[in-house]
């Protein structure tokens, strides 16, 4: 069983070679430890926002310079509840979501919900940064 590991940032330029990849297990770990933290069964999916035009900031500035936002890439993905998120188990509303090996921080929960980076809500939200996550395909 062979095991092919990429930074998640850089999945977008590589998108041709995912492809023929199709049939593949995709599986996030811990960017410090390497410990498998999501697998693609447990992904939440989210239909893509509207980018910039969808934060509060934006509605309330308007765009005044007539200028086309084009949509944002999504810097996270959202997982179901898994057993090793700890803070869940504490009965906290949100909080941030700590890898159970090294204690480094991978994103956050909230119950309530969550905006993505591309501007759509999902509810209830546990993010994890693509940035502090490699994605490996076995």
């Amino acid at each position: 069983m062979s095991h092919y590991c990429r930074d998640t940032n850089m999945a977008d330029e590589n998108n041709s070679s995912s492809e023929s990849l199709s049939n593949t297990q995709v599986m996030y770990r811990c960017k410090k430890c390497r410990r498998i933290v999501a697998t693609q069964e447990s992904m939440v999916t989210h239909e893509r926002g509207k980018g910039e035009s969808c934060f509060k900031w934006n509605k309330r500035s308007g765009n005044s310079r007539g200028i086309e936002n084009k949509p944002a890439d999504c810097t996270s993905i959202f997982v179901e509840p898994m057993k090793w998120m700890e803070t869940l188990q504490d009965g906290h509303d949100e909080e941030k979501l700590v890898c159970i090996g090294c204690k480094a921080r991978l994103g956050s929960f909230n119950w309530a919900g969550m905006q993505c980076s591309c501007g759509a809500w999902v509810n209830p939200a546990f993010q994890l940064h693509k940035s502090r996550l490699d994605e490996c395909l076995m």
